[in-house]
């Protein structure tokens, strides 16, 4: 028997030994939170034992939230490799004569969930210095590397223009944000707003007014409103922000994805001394095409830091289309980076039967998992070869990411990576945690309830009654 299967056994047949009790604390704080007992799943085991310390309601599946974000980036790393990168390609099949380019630019995806502003810059700055100064062609963007899917970004709670609800797409660059940045100035009683990038089809109308109120949730009381005028967007913002609050920043998603990119490009390609005056245009990239420049993302590894530390939605849904393009040989979809992983977890012994992955970032009404196989998943992952780049790509209690905030003051502090998960009527953890001598466990906490929002307290008194059990 295989150690992932001896290890899934062990979790079934074991768990009768393991308490349903709750510790008197997190009893004490759910309660006080309006949440009964069995709203919430917990799961917890020590390494240095075969059984649960606590085994509460494990098996019942549960909305993870951004919890699901663990098994797309773990599988990430063993299917694809730490190492693997993407990379985005700028071609022709036309000839460069001089410093013209007499024929389409093509701008080729691989799915990059890492193409910042400032790496989109990078390449086209690349195209300038290769030589080339005009293109007399049309601006091709091939997409192909997804499959063409639709997304409707206020499906999931009607908020169309945060750029949390954006889209994959296997051209994605800057994760199709615009970044509003507030600044009050006390000298003139106003606030100011600079939006990066500013694209010239961006009207942006600035009706905030400057309070001397505390920065506390300072974007409940911003307003905006977005009116969409074919390529045209303008955003207009009122409500008050509070000179306490500095300065804050907003990222918005407001373009079409075509729209955007080609937009871009031609900012920064006229700012760099170039000239160009075509059209856009969507098709695959011909056989013939030859490359001018390329750019490589960070490595795995680097990425999936940025996706697990800070939560970003978009860029796990990039990794999941990811895993299914390279493991199908087809365009990546969601329902082949489900078979891809739930193959993969089928090889480790791993069988999940109410798993749903649905888009692989927790974003989700859908996703379930249960925190006993969510436990699973982690204590295999302890022992995988690809251990160390998982773990510190969590947050770190009290120090960043997500958990930047959380038992600054507690014996806790700094002692544990933990994945967070977050959205309406869900609230949740998990990772590893070191105790006071020393010892490391995993830990699974979900709640699925209307009061979810409010069972921190409960989740910080586990983490510290953790810490200090014998």
């Amino acid at each position: 028997m295989s150690r992932a299967c001896l290890l899934a056994l062990m979790l079934l047949i074991t768990s009768l030994s393991a308490t349903a009790e709750l510790p008197a604390p997190v009893q004490q704080a759910l309660q006080e939170a309006g949440i009964p007992q069995d709203a919430v799943s917990i799961f917890v085991q020590r390494f240095d034992r075969d059984t649960p310390l606590i085994a509460h309601r494990a098996d019942e599946a549960r909305n993870p939230a951004s919890l699901m974000k663990l098994l797309t980036t773990y599988a990430g790393l063993e299917l694809l490799g730490p190492a693997y990168t993407w990379h985005t390609d700028m071609l022709t099949t036309g000839a460069t004569v001089g410093d013209t380019l007499h024929g389409d630019l093509i701008l080729k995806g691989q799915g990059d969930p890492a193409m910042t502003l400032e790496n989109f810059w990078d390449l086209v700055r690349a195209l300038r210095k290769s030589g080339i100064r005009d293109i007399e062609g049309n601006l091709l963007l091939d997409r192909s590397y997804f499959e063409a899917q639709s997304h409707d970004p206020a499906a999931f709670d009607g908020e169309p223009y945060r750029a949390y609800n954006a889209g994959p797409d296997a051209l994605l660059v800057n994760f199709k944000a615009t970044r509003f940045v507030f600044h009050g100035n006390i000298a003139n009683g106003k606030v100011a707003i600079d939006a990066d990038p500013a694209l010239p089809q961006l009207t942006l109308n600035n009706r905030l007014k400057l309070s001397q109120a505390p920065c506390n949730n300072w974007k409940d009381r911003l307003d905006y409103s977005v009116t969409n005028d074919g390529d045209k967007v303008s955003v207009s913002f009122g409500g008050d922000y509070a000179l306490a609050c500095g300065e804050k920043a907003l990222d918005l998603s407001l373009f079409d994805d075509t729209i955007y990119v080609f937009e871009l490009f031609k900012q920064l390609w006229r700012e760099q001394g170039g000239t160009f005056n075509g059209r856009l245009e969507l098709a695959r990239a011909p056989d013939n095409a030859h490359l001018l420049v390329s750019a490589n993302s960070p490595p795995l590894a680097d990425v999936i830091r940025l996706i697990n530390k800070y939560s970003n939605n978009v860029m796990a849904r990039q990794l999941l289309l990811t895993i299914a393009a390279e493991k199908s040989g087809q365009p990546g979809n969601i329902d082949n980076g489900g078979h891809a992983i739930r193959h993969w977890l089928a090889d480790k012994q791993l069988d999940f039967p109410e798993l749903v992955i649905d888009n692989g970032a927790g974003l989700s009404r859908d996703a379930r998992i249960s925190s006993r196989h969510l436990a699973a998943l982690l204590l295999t992952a302890w022992r995988s070869p690809s251990m160390p780049e998982l773990m510190s790509s969590l947050p770190i209690i009290a120090t960043d990411g997500t958990m930047a905030q959380r038992l600054k003051s507690s014996k806790v502090a700094g002692r544990g990576h933990f994945k967070t998960g977050s959205m309406d009527e869900v609230r949740s953890m998990a990772g590893y945690l070191l105790d006071a001598r020393n010892r490391r466990m995993v830990v699974v906490f979900m709640v699925n309830h209307p009061r979810a929002a409010n069972s921190r307290a409960a989740q910080d008194a586990l983490l510290e009654w953790l810490a200090q059990h014998d």
